[in-house]
């Protein structure tokens, strides 16, 4: 079957990605605080991820987690159902979906936090978790 001229692979979505990394917003940037090197109890997460024929804000590859954080346009009808759509071919491919609204992080990062621990499988779920070793990960 011939390829859509609209749809975009996750190939295609690299440079994207990688200018989206540049020049993220404040909500971002504070999640990011508490997700990179392995913060929130040592799972890997990457940001501004290609999957499929989107890019998502934040990713943990180990647990198929997608954490996506949403401005005021996200309550606009159309916005609203492309998230809807995105979020259902998401999770159609396995992956978890889980949504934030900036204004609650602004207010406390910490209960970010806690609702992502929320997703995560208890302790030794996954078999022992150990930190890598300095300078891999």
């Amino acid at each position: 079957m011939p390829k859509s001229k609209n749809k975009k692979t996750p190939h295609d979505l690299i440079p994207l990605a990688r200018d989206l990394r540049k020049s993220n917003t404040r909500a971002e940037q504070i999640a990011w605080g508490c997700l990179k090197d392995r913060r929130l109890d040592g799972y890997k997460f990457r940001r501004q991820v290609p999957i499929d024929n989107y890019i998502v804000d934040f990713y943990c590859h180990e647990l198929k987690l997608i954490i996506e954080l949403d401005g005021d346009i996200h309550s606009e009808t159309e916005q609203f159902e492309d998230d809807q759509k995105r979020d259902a071919r998401l999770r159609e491919l396995g992956y978890t979906v889980v949504r934030f609204s900036n204004e609650g992080l602004y207010e406390d990062s910490d209960i970010f936090e806690e609702q992502i621990r929320a997703f995560l499988p208890s302790p030794g779920a996954l078999g022992a978790r150990h930190p890598l070793p300095e300078g891999e990960g």
